[in-house]
């Protein structure tokens, strides 16, 4: 019976080119709630849709009020969820380098259970599920993939990785394997040192290639959105400002902000004056600092956002009557480039000379004025030490050029 219902999901479904969404943002903002009422709108509009964590705390299971498992399970119509299971990847992924990593750091005499834990790299297990979404693509199961990302932007900069990938097969990855081959007789004859056989190298160019494909798919602009959600204060700007950065850095499209638990006017108690205060002038920032990007404003829900009922008035306050699945912003406002010795960091503000541009600067962060309108920039770490050395306009991107201060 089950899978005559998997069978008719299936065949119902209504075509549409694919769309990969992955929701980030700073714990505690509403994220899993926006990705849940996302996935449950696409449903309803008749994609097939799947909503995945890749959270280690896993939130999303509360959020539908439902058992969500390591396997995608139905939810409702057209809909499924899945709370990635993170040691079944890592050992997918990881496992046989994990092994002879874990070998060399007991041959160094390292207890073997931190030995274990030592061997996976920080980052791994979050990167190893992010993995999952390369299956759930070629699986063609699926018209939405809805991923609830851990909270935190250091998980998307991971996805720089791929960029060396075709680099290091190439050049180093052969090198290496054959080193290995030649060396490894010689010095098992000498040293009980674990050396690393061809299921180890096959297991890093298997991973690899997959972190390559992975990129591929998210560097999809037609096919793949980052939406950043946050709420109007300025810890969680300033952090979605920096995902934000390093989204553009490593090529990645941002195409909506969700400004999140937005108090609506209509509440009267003056307890809560001070915070509507507050989020006013949190809210101009997030529009300085995201600008020309799509700001959708979502407000506090009159009870907690658990269940499917609750879920679908989210939905309601977040898009109205729009589909999500829509590409909401095409423009890349923000492009780091290498030139030369120098650095371009190129920003879209069309319609402006720069004669009316003015800049201002402190440490890492860059605010450009132009008469009321006023875009605030948090420079990548590689560009927040240099000085600017001129700027320019080329159409509609100011072009700001950063280089090493001159010797005195």
């Amino acid at each position: 019976m089950l899978w005559a219902m998997q069978e008719t999901w299936y065949t119902e479904a209504t075509e549409v080119k694919m769309r990969i969404l992955l929701y980030t943002g700073k714990g505690g903002v509403g994220k899993t709630s926006v990705a849940a009422a996302t996935a449950l709108r696409c449903a309803d509009l008749g994609y097939r849709t799947i909503v995945v964590s890749t959270d280690a705390a896993h939130s999303l299971a509360d959020s539908f009020d439902l058992n969500i498992g390591n396997e995608p399970m139905e939810i409702a119509p057209r809909l499924r969820g899945q709370e990635i299971d993170v040691l079944h990847q890592m050992g997918k992924y990881w496992g046989t380098v994990q092994d002879w990593l874990t070998n060399v750091l007991a041959w160094r005499g390292i207890d073997e259970l931190i030995a274990d834990e030592a061997s996976v790299l920080p980052g791994m297990d979050e990167l190893a599920s992010l993995l999952q979404i390369v299956y759930l693509h070629d699986s063609a199961q699926y018209d939405v993939i809805i991923v609830d990302c851990a909270p935190t932007g250091e998980t998307l900069r991971l996805l720089s990785l791929p960029e060396v990938v075709g680099w290091y097969l190439t050049h180093i990855f052969p090198i290496q394997r054959q080193t290995a081959r030649i060396a490894g007789p010689l010095l098992k004859s000498i040293t009980d040192l674990p050396i690393p056989d061809d299921a180890v190298f096959e297991s890093i160019k298997g991973l690899l290639q997959q972190l390559n494909r992975m990129h591929e798919l998210l560097a999809d602009t037609n096919k793949s959105s980052v939406r950043l959600v946050l709420n109007p204060e300025k810890m969680v700007i300033k952090e979605a400002q920096r995902t934000f950065t390093y989204l553009n850095l490593y090529g990645y499209s941002t195409d909506l902000v969700i400004s999140n638990r937005i108090i609506p006017e209509k509440v009267g108690d003056n307890y809560f004056d001070a915070w509507k205060g507050s989020q006013a002038r949190y809210g101009q920032l997030v529009e300085e600092a995201f600008s020309p990007l799509p700001i959708f404003k979502v407000p506090l829900m009159d009870q907690e956002v658990v269940g499917v009922e609750m879920l679908r008035k989210m939905a309601t306050a977040i898009y109205g009557d729009q589909d999500p699945t829509r590409v909401m912003s095409i423009s890349q406002p923000q492009i780091v480039e290498k030139s030369g010795d120098d650095f371009l960091l190129k920003l879209r503000l069309p319609f402006i000379s720069k004669e009316a541009v003015n800049m201002t600067r402190a440490s890492d962060e860059l605010a450009i004025s132009i008469g009321n309108f006023r875009r605030n920039v948090i420079l990548p770490r590689i560009l927040a030490t240099l000085e600017v050395k001129k700027a320019r306009f080329d159409g509609d991107y100011l072009v700001l050029t950063f280089g090493e201060p001159a010797t005195r």
